[in-house]
């Protein structure tokens, strides 16, 4: 990673309902190898040496559970709480509004809290493109055949897949151009925050990363990334047993 790039500030997005996940709670308090999904997506996150701040948006239905149950975690990780929204733009907003005047801080990455498994080498990547261009995700190329249906179903044609990529995250701006995405946000719905800045006219790259960086969104999900964790602690046994 180029080493000019020292002070990230890190948004990590946590005031969902996860009603989608089937639970009564918050689906960042299920356990993922024995810790809650949002310190294993925040651990990841400190353990890399340009990330100086972490900020986290939080329901205020979820505040007794960080300020008791969760307490430690917050203040081991160094994690800065603010209180999020209803909508996920006024969630990164409350943590944007937090870190923009830190003179310190050069890349703002928006990180959505249920993507535990996103990978040091990918935060590289990322953080290192967004240096050089101002704006730059992460994504995972389209793998399958893509279809598309304008009878709800009746007929389907294929869509060139070539050209198809799946958003995920972080996704890392320059403090200014995230700042002015926001300033001109009046409340039309957008799915990202690389959105949001590409209608201010800033380009936004492209960063290739692994499909696991899966965000855990149903049950199915935790299922694949205890899979994942599995994998990766018996890869790393056998490296380091061949070493």
């Amino acid at each position: 990673m180029n080493q000019s790039i020292s002070s990230v500030a890190v948004i990590m997005p946590a005031a969902g309902s996860g009603q989608r996940f089937g639970s009564d709670q918050n689906k960042l308090f299920t356990l993922l190898d024995g810790k809650p999904i949002w310190e294993q997506t925040a651990t990841v996150l400190r353990s890399h040496r340009a990330v100086k701040r972490i900020v986290m948006p939080i329901s205020d239905r979820d505040r007794d559970y960080f300020v008791s149950v969760g307490a430690a975690a917050v203040a081991s990780l160094g994690i800065e709480l603010v209180s999020g929204g209803a909508q996920r733009t006024e969630s990164v907003g409350a943590g944007l509004n937090l870190v923009i005047d830190d003179p310190a801080i050069e890349l703002v990455a928006v990180h959505d809290a249920a993507r535990p498994l996103v990978k040091p080498g990918e935060l590289d990547c990322v953080f290192e493109r967004a240096s050089q261009t101002g704006a730059a995700i992460l994504a995972s190329p389209v793998t399958a055949t893509v279809k598309q249906t304008l009878d709800e179903g009746q007929s389907c044609r294929t869509i060139d897949r070539s050209t198809l990529w799946l958003a995920q995250t972080p996704q890392v701006f320059r403090p200014s151009i995230l700042r002015q995405a926001y300033q001109r946000h009046r409340g039309r719905p957008a799915t990202d925050d690389a959105e949001l800045v590409s209608r201010t006219g800033t380009e936004v790259a492209l960063v290739e990363c692994s499909a696991e960086n899966i965000k855990i969104t149903h049950p199915g999900d935790l299922a694949i990334a205890e899979a994942l964790v599995n994998s990766r602690k018996q890869n790393s046994k056998t490296t380091n047993h061949d070493e």
